[in-house]
């Protein structure tokens, strides 16, 4: 168990890394809780802030761990990920939860972690399947949802509003994250099963303003696009923007993913038709519950599936 992490830790040089008690009585009290490292993907984006707020409610209210936190500063900085994880290794922490943001560069750390003697479990992005079966982790326990139906149901929405032939633009997310491979295939496959034409199909790196001069510019080469399939709601806020500028918010249909307070205003005025809750805020606490379990001795393995919702104005209301 790990008395010297919270110290060392609060010296990387890395966004918002936090150290959240459970209340001890005495610092000797404190010092024995085991350490959970949490790495997560960029707090710039408001998924992940709720998430870990999430992370740091659980761990005051259960009061049996110390959590550490750490957020990268943008969704491409996986060097940032990559560090907390030897940083989390050279601390020899309890546990480690990590969302990657490259589902094939998290893979190393990863094993090298659980060749440490740390307990990992992922969660939210799930590791590359072959990366993890060439590392010898083919059953590495998985935490999250299942990407693919979840934009399934969004673009499953978008196609019964627009009906056959709508034009469509997919705005999708970083193509190193197994998420948006996901994403983007239950995207197409509502397209297809819609009778949608993707005009367009290009990532954002899951980046609101990317995605904002992205749709920018390809109105003007498509301005006949009547919907927007984006992989994530951060980039579906770029897109209403651009909409926005070119006088075409409302007219041309936008779905998203993650179901942010951000996203539900726009989703009641008409400007977003829908998006998906994969309820982030409890996602981390499941993660670090599946974690302890392991630490007990249940054996656990694959993908725990957690759920995916379709939330339109009418969930809002």
């Amino acid at each position: 168990m790990n008395t010297k992490c919270r110290a060392s830790c609060a010296a990387l040089p890395i966004l918002a890394l936090l150290a959240v008690g459970g209340g001890g009585s005495s610092a000797r009290a404190e010092e024995k809780k085991p350490v959970v490292g949490l790495v997560m993907k960029s707090l710039a984006n408001e998924f992940f802030k709720s998430m870990e707020e999430g992370a740091r409610k659980f761990a005051a209210e259960d009061g049996t761990f110390t959590l550490v936190p750490v957020g990268m500063n943008s969704e491409t900085d996986i060097d940032t990920q990559i560090s907390a994880m030897e940083n989390f290794i050279t601390q020899k922490v309890d546990l480690i939860c990590v969302a990657p943001a490259d589902s094939v560069g998290l893979v190393a750390p990863v094993k090298k972690a659980i060749k440490a003697g740390i307990t990992v479990v992922n969660f939210d992005v799930k590791l590359d399947d072959k990366a993890l079966a060439k590392a010898g982790l083919k059953d590495l326990v998985f935490v999250g949802p299942d990407n693919r139906e979840g934009a399934y149901l969004a673009g499953n929405e978008l196609a019964k509003k627009l009906g056959k032939g709508g034009k469509v633009f997919i705005i999708e997310g970083n193509p190193g994250a197994d998420n948006a491979k996901m994403r983007k295939a239950g995207f197409e496959k509502a397209a297809k099963e819609g009778g949608l034409k993707v005009l367009v199909s290009r990532t954002a790196h899951w980046e609101t303003e990317e995605a904002n001069t992205l749709v920018t510019n390809l109105l003007t080469s498509h301005p006949d696009v009547q919907g927007i399939m984006a992989a994530n709601d951060s980039m579906a806020l770029g897109v209403v923007k651009a909409l926005d500028a070119a006088g075409k918010s409302g007219k041309v249909q936008v779905v998203g993913f993650d179901n942010i307070p951000a996203i539900q205003k726009l989703v009641k005025d008409g400007k977003v038709l829908a998006t998906i809750d994969q309820f982030g805020p409890e996602m981390a606490a499941n993660c670090i519950k599946t974690g302890f379990r392991m630490k007990k001795g249940e054996h656990l393995k694959g993908w725990l599936k957690t759920p995916v919702k379709l939330i339109t104005a009418t969930d809002l209301m």
